[in-house]
C-alpha cells in the first residue's frame, strides 16, 4: 500500500519511519513547505521506498490531487490546518487521521461525518499521544467497569537529565506547549462539564526510579471530546501535564507577568512587540538541546465497580530516547500512535466509515499490541494499596 504523510516535522519524521519498517507499505510520501532537512534516519529511504515533496498545504486542490492513489494520510502539521485537510481526504477518498489537540476543531471535523461515510473513509483525529494513546487507554479502562467514578490521566514529555530553572526541553512544538499553559482546560466534576485554569490543581506523581517524583497540573486538549461524551455519566474526569516540580509554579509566574500574551505591545521606540513571539525566540533556543535525551511519563487509571465490588483499571508507560535511531520517545509515542492509526485504518479494522476520535473507534488491543512490537510497552498497574 502507499502512504502518504503530512509534515516533515520531528512526528511526521518518526511516522514515516514506522511506515517504512512495515512490509505491507510499499512506498511512504512525505509532504511539506521544506523538506530539506530530514532526519538523518530517513536517509537511507530517499529515493526509494521515501519520497519527498514540497507542497503548500494551503493549496487544498494540490492537497487534494496529492492524496489520490494512497491508502490513507496521516497529517502531522499545525492543528489549524486539520478540517482543511480532512475534508481534502474524504474528498480525495483516502482514510485520513491527525495530531489533533483543539478539541473546537474536531467538533468541526466531526461535521465532515456525512460526507466521510457517503466515500466510505474513516476520518480519526486527535491521534498522537495525548490526545490520542491516552484516550484509547481511558476508554479500555471505561469498558472493563460496570459503573465508573473517576478517569484520571497523566502524561508528560521530559528531558532525562533536567537543567534549572525550567527542568524542561522542547520534545515538540514550544508555541503548542504554551497554547496548553494558556487555554482553559475542560473536567468533569459531579458529571457536569467545567473549564479551569491550566497550571492549576498541582498534585505530586510519583514514578518508579529512575524517573521519581513529578507533579501534575491541568492543561488542555488531552480529553479531546470525552469530557462531552461522558457529561452526566461519569463523576470525575481530568487530564493533566507531567512536570519536574516547580515547573508549573515558574510557568504561571511567566504567564501572569504578560510574556506569553498574544496582544501586541508597544516598546519605547514604537515597535510593535507580541509577547509570546519575543519569548518563544528567546527562550526556545535555551530550551532546544540537539544531544538531549528524553523520556515519555504516562498514566491512565479508572475507578468503579465491577460485579457489584470496588474495582480499579490501571496503564503506565515510561519510553526513553531511542539512541539507536535518533528517535526521541515523544517521537516514538506520538508519531508512532499516528502510523499505526493510520495502518489500522488502511486494513480496515477502524469502523464504521465516519468520523470518530480514537476512543470511539480504535481497536485497543491490537493498538497496544503494535505499540508493544515497536517497544512502546504499556504495562498493568497493581491496585493501590487502601
Amino acid at each position: 500500500m502507499k502512504m502518504l504523510v503530512l509534515g516533515a516535522g520531528l512526528q511526521g519524521s518518526a511516522c514515516a519511519y514506522d511506515l517504512l519498517q512495515q512490509p505491507q507499505v510499499a512506498t511512504v510520501t512525505i509532504a511539506d513547505k521544506t523538506v530539506a532537512h530530514l532526519p538523518a534516519f530517513l536517509a537511507p529511504y530517499l529515493g526509494k521506498q521515501l519520497t519527498a515533496v514540497t507542497i503548500d498545504v494551503r493549496d487544498e486542490a494540490k492537497v487534494t490531487a496529492l492524496m489520490q492513489g494512497h491508502a490513507a494520510c496521516m497529517s502531522a502539521i499545525p492543528y489549524y490546518f486539520n478540517l482543511a485537510m480532512a475534508r481534502c481526504a474524504v474528498e480525495a477518498g483516502v482514510h485520513f487521521s491527525d495530531l489533533g489537540g483543539n478539541t473546537e476543531i474536531v467538533f468541526q471535523q466531526k461535521g465532515l461525518n456525512d460526507l466521510a461515510v457517503k466515500h466510505g473513509v474513516t476520518v480519526v483525529p486527535d491521534c498522537g499521544v495525548a490526545p490520542g494513546m491516552v484516550n484509547i487507554l481511558a476508554e479500555q479502562g471505561i469498558a472493563s467497569m460496570d459503573t465508573v467514578s473517576a478517569v484520571r490521566i497523566f502524561v508528560g514529555g521530559l528531558p532525562q537529565q533536567p537543567e534549572p530553572p525550567l527542568n524542561y526541553q522542547i520534545v515538540y512544538s514550544l508555541e503548542g506547549v504554551l497554547d496548553y499553559y494558556t487555554t482553559l482546560s475542560w473536567v468533569l466534576r459531579d458529571g457536569k462539564r467545567h473549564q479551569v485554569p491550566a497550571l492549576s490543581e498541582r498534585v505530586p506523581v510519583d514514578f518508579p526510579a529512575p524517573v521519581g517524583s513529578l507533579e501534575a497540573f491541568h492543561t488542555a486538549g488531552g480529553l479531546s471530546t470525552m469530557a462531552f461524551r461522558y457529561e452526566g455519566k461519569i463523576p470525575t474526569m481530568e487530564y493533566k501535564t507531567l512536570r519536574y516540580p516547580g515547573h508549573a509554579e515558574l510557568m504561571a509566574s511567566i504567564r501572569s507577568l504578560g510574556l506569553l500574551d498574544l496582544e501586541p505591545v508597544t516598546t519605547k521606540d514604537g515597535t510593535a512587540v507580541i509577547p509570546r513571539d519575543a519569548f518563544v525566540a528567546t527562550v526556545g533556543p535555551r530550551l532546544t538541546k540537539p544531544d538531549g535525551r528524553d523520556l515519555v511519563a504516562l498514566r491512565v487509571t479508572v475507578e468503579g465497580t465491577r460485579g457489584g465490588e470496588r474495582a480499579f483499571w490501571g496503564r503506565e508507560l515510561i519510553d526513553y530516547f531511542d539512541a539507536a535511531h535518533g528517535i526521541s520517545a515523544m517521537m516514538r509515542c506520538t508519531g508512532y500512535s499516528l502510523s499505526i492509526t493510520g495502518l489500522l485504518q488502511a486494513a480496515g479494522e477502524v469502523r464504521p466509515a465516519g468520523v470518530h476520535t480514537p476512543d470511539e473507534c480504535m481497536p485497543a488491543e491490537k493498538y497496544v499490541a503494535e505499540l508493544a512490537a515497536r517497544g512502546v510497552a504499556i504495562r498493568e498497574m497493581a491496585a493501590p494499596k487502601a
